[in-house]
């Protein structure tokens, strides 16, 4: 009798993201006393609503002026270069945090934006998204990637302004709601 051998998988799916990917410092891509720092957070939700307790997400934007860093040494933080880059670990309940400052436009008239990527449980391959601002309302209605969109769904990648200045951006990774997720040209799926 020939028996039939099964496949095992090529790699074991973590989740590991807690272990040696986040780094000391890696939320605050400027000091809370920064006089133009702003709080970003929110909490990560499965395709049920329950938070996801073992994710890892990165963010790479801008500064305040709207110029994109090519400072070195992203990983480092000094306490006064800003490399426009954070990482985080969510906590035990799916929720972040990052203090950065509100991203300028790249360019006139252009939605400033913060772009996210999210790494969790379930998923074969990272997720890209955006994060926009909600104040300039002519600019979100002119960006050329929230107008590709359904305008039911573009909401999914507008944060909301609390009182206290800060931003919230929750992210669905499935179901009601769902963030929209991104791809870019010549991005392979396997990279």
């Amino acid at each position: 009798m020939s028996e039939q051998l099964v496949p095992t998988p090529g790699q074991t799916i973590g989740p590991f993201y807690g272990f040696a990917l986040p780094y000391a410092g890696g939320e605050n891509l400027v000091d809370r006393t920064h006089p133009n720092a702003v709080r970003l957070h929110g909490t990560v939700y499965d395709g049920h609503g329950d938070p996801v307790p073992d994710s890892m997400l990165e963010i790479w934007q801008a500064d305040a002026e709207g110029n994109v860093s090519q400072e070195p040494g992203s990983l480092i933080r000094d306490g006064y270069t800003f490399t426009g880059f954070g990482r985080v670990a969510v906590d035990n309940v799916g929720h972040y945090d990052f203090t950065t400052v509100n991203p300028g436009a790249s360019e006139p008239g252009k939605a400033p934006f913060i772009a996210m990527t999210v790494f969790a449980r379930g998923l074969l391959n990272r997720l890209f998204t955006r994060i926009y601002l909600p104040e300039d309302t002519q600019a979100l209605a002119n960006d050329p990637v929230l107008s590709a969109l359904p305008e039911d769904r573009r909401s999914t990648l507008i944060a909301a302004r609390e009182a206290d200045g800060s931003l919230r951006f929750d992210i669905r990774l499935q179901g009601d709601g769902e963030t929209v997720f991104l791809s870019y040209p010549n991005h392979r799926a396997d990279s």
